[in-house]
This record gives structure tokens, sequence and C-alpha cells, in this order.
């Protein structure tokens, strides 16, 4: 995803400040809030950060962390095409600094340039399918230690 969005971002017809921005951040600096309003994607270019999302137990809520992203890694790709609200945090565990690419914007340069609207969703889609998959993994190992913890995994075959 990295080469694709820097190959937009340094297109003359890609306006730096209206279609996107680089901006730094700092240890412990919020990003994006879960439930706030966006459409925008991210691009880590230099740091780390961590994704993490409200967890109802119960009548109490955690806060949970996912994933921590890299240089590389983008985030926020939710909201890239319509104005919806963030479904997760994302906080920085070191300085560093991002592109924010405008959802918007980036659509209506694809809408005049194809080709390399079609490398980046087709990208994008490898990452969501690779996520996905992590997901699942993460689901199938909290299922299997939740039947061991209530000793329901006994009384399977």
């Amino acid at each position: 995803m990295n080469n694709i969005l820097h190959e937009i971002i340094v297109d003359p017809d890609f306006e730096e400040g209206l279609a996107w921005r680089r901006f730094p951040f700092y240890e412990q600096q919020l990003i994006v809030k879960e439930g706030e309003m966006g459409q925008s994607l991210f691009l880590v270019e230099e740091g780390s950060l961590r994704v993490s999302g409200s967890i109802a137990i119960d009548e109490k809520r955690i806060q949970s962390g996912f994933c921590d992203l890299n240089p590389g890694d983008i985030f926020g790709e939710i909201c890239l095409l319509e104005f919806l609200p963030r479904i997760a945090t994302v906080t920085a565990l070191t300085g560093g600094h991002a592109i924010e690419v405008n959802g918007r914007m980036l659509n209506a340069y694809f809408e005049k340039n194809p080709e390399p609207g079609y490398r980046f969703y087709k990208q994008l889609f490898t990452i969501f399918i690779e996520r996905i998959n992590r997901a699942n993994q993460r689901v199938e190992n909290l299922l299997a230690w939740g039947l061991k913890a209530h000793g329901i995994d006994q009384h399977l075959q």
C-alpha cells in the first residue's frame, strides 16, 4: 500500500494540503478516537501506533488493544468512501509521522486516474483479507479459551 499511496501523493494533481497532509505525532498522542466521524485514511511513515477499541463486559467497558501499526501500515480505511464513525481508537506508542489522505479527494482523483485506483483498491482488498484471517484466528482462540475456562471442552468430541 505504501508504494501506491506514495505514487499518488507525489502526483501534482493530488495536491498537498488539500488532498493529503503529512503530520508529526508524539508518544501517547491520540490520532483518531473510536466513534468520532471521519473520511480519511492514514499511512504510517515513521513510528508505532496502537489500535484499540472499547469492549463491553457485562455493564462495564474496557479499552483493549487490537494490534500495533508500524511504518507502511494504513488505518482509517473504513471511513474512506463515506463520512462514518471511526471503529477504533489509534494512539501513538512512539513519536513519528503519518500521512492523512482525504477520502473524498482520493476518490475524485481515481475518477480521473482509474489505473492507480484499481491498484490501490486491489491492494486494499488484500489487506482486508489478511485482517479478516487474523481476526478469525483470534476469535477461534478466544472461543477455545472460553470453552476450556468453563469446562465445556470435556463434553465435546
